[in-house]
């Protein structure tokens, strides 16, 4: 008898002895909150400026000039867009517009300053944005590589709470979830960011 046998040995012994398993999971989460557009834009809001992000209230009309006004205050020259984008959303602005693809290797994403795309859902009571690698947010890698992004959210997707966020997504899609800067904390607690994406992310909420 192998080391193998014994434990798998032991493992057969203390399931025999174990209770019969549940296989009905529990689900009921909080669901159909809802809450007006102003008190909703202000608790994510307030949740972004919590994790550190900058948030950009704006009008559909507002969109191009607010997403140039940012790019010119990063001193972003070169953004990376992904190939499904609204293309009015840049049309004020005036450096290079680099149209992403899956040709294009990770690693020549860093050579850009910053990215633009739009997102799927987000949900307030956390401050946290989905992205699902859609026609206007690209694949993961052009969101995390360079070290802006300006994120535009419609706020007709933006839920309460996490079970109605969810609800909105496709599970086969792949996800992306986002809540403020990418950072960490060592030991010390002191606060690192930019570890496993951009540094500085600029939401801009549009009503």
């Amino acid at each position: 008898m192998t080391s193998r046998d014994v434990v798998l040995g032991r493992l057969r012994d203390a399931l025999a002895l174990a209770p019969p398993a549940h296989h009905e999971i529990p689900r009921n989460y909080r669901t159909g909150r809802t809450m007006s557009d102003d008190d909703r834009l202000a608790l994510l809001t307030d949740r972004l400026v919590d994790y550190q992000a900058a948030v950009h209230p704006c009008s559909v009309a507002e969109i191009a000039a607010t997403v140039t006004r940012v790019l010119r205050e990063a001193g972003a020259t070169r953004v990376g867009v992904p190939a499904g984008l609204d293309e009015s959303w840049l049309v004020t602005f005036d450096g290079e517009v680099v149209v992403d693809s899956a040709s294009v290797p990770a690693p020549e994403l860093d050579s850009l300053d910053g990215v633009v795309t739009g997102s799927r859902v987000s949900c307030a009571e956390t401050g946290t944005i989905f992205l699902d690698g859609g026609p206007d947010q690209g694949r993961r890698a052009l969101t995390l590589v360079p070290d802006l992004h300006v994120c535009v959210v419609d706020l007709s997707t933006v839920e309460v709470g996490v079970p109605e966020a969810i609800s909105r997504l496709v599970p086969e899609r792949p996800t992306t979830m986002i809540s403020g800067p990418s950072a960490t904390s060592d030991i010390e607690l002191q606060r690192v960011e930019g570890v496993h994406g951009p540094r500085n992310l600029h939401v801009i909420i549009v009503r």
